[in-house]
């Protein structure tokens, strides 16, 4: 199978514009996603999609390869699917590499990659619930599974519901997982995927996928310990360096 990562980088962010461009002790941002992403054997090449000529500029300048977008995606799905077409290059899957976690781990990226057999529409990443904070943190998105280890639903609240049996124990009587969001897309399936009008169940838990399972394709689940370091405002910047033993 020929996979490539995308890395989707835009320049335009509400609470933190040129957030690809943020030095982190001592290297950009993007610079350290793209240097983590090519440490995945998995991958037979790692494209940066973005819409800024500043950040395609920097990115040129440490050797990654380069492809422009438009600046109007509703998603990184849509800029993967761009990206792909711009830069003429045939693959088998995408893997969408979020360009907000500069210590991705490259083994992390191998997981989800292995999983992608040409059998695989789509797939995505879960790691499990061990209590109750963050099963019930509707800022963590869980996910229902069926015995195939595909999706029946994400959801924003906490499904299912166990009945005679206190909240603060569900997450001892069920196996809980919670997503971990990087995708891999059948590049076929990517094509079809981001044609979709926006569904029902997408509008109402702001969850793209929901509108792929809506529509009848199949996610794969692929169970994880790399949790996501995500750095979605300047603040973030500090804790991801403490997390990770690193000095800023």
């Amino acid at each position: 199978m020929k996979i490539i990562g995308i890395i989707p980088a835009r320049y335009a962010s509400t609470r933190f514009p040129g957030k690809p461009l943020i030095q982190i002790a001592g290297k950009s941002m993007l610079q350290r996603v793209y240097e983590q992403s090519i440490k995945a054997d998995q991958l037979t090449d790692v494209i940066i999609a973005t819409d800024d000529d500043r950040i395609a500029t920097h990115a040129e300048s440490f050797g990654a390869k380069v492809v422009l977008t438009k600046s109007n995606h509703p998603s990184g799905t849509d800029r993967c699917y761009e990206a792909l077409l711009n830069a003429n290059i045939s693959a088998d899957y995408v893997i969408n590499i979020q360009g907000d976690e500069p210590f991705i781990d490259p083994i992390q990226i191998n997981e989800l990659a292995a999983i992608c057999d040409g059998q695989t529409e789509l797939a995505t990443q879960m790691i499990p619930v061990d209590n109750h904070e963050v099963l019930f943190d509707t800022g963590e998105v869980k996910i229902v599974l069926n015995t195939n280890q595909e999706a029946l639903y994400f959801s924003r609240m906490v499904i299912p519901f166990i009945k005679g049996v206190n909240q603060t124990e569900w997450h001892l009587h069920h196996p809980y997982y919670r997503h971990v969001g990087m995708y891999a897309y059948r590049t076929d399936i990517l094509q079809k995927i981001t044609a979709l009008s926006p569904s029902s169940l997408e509008n109402a838990e702001s969850l793209e996928q929901l509108r792929w399972i809506q529509n009848g394709f199949k996610i794969k689940l692929v169970q994880t310990k790399f949790d996501s370091h995500c750095i979605d405002t300047p603040e973030d910047i500090e804790k991801v360096l403490k997390l990770m033993g690193i000095q800023a």
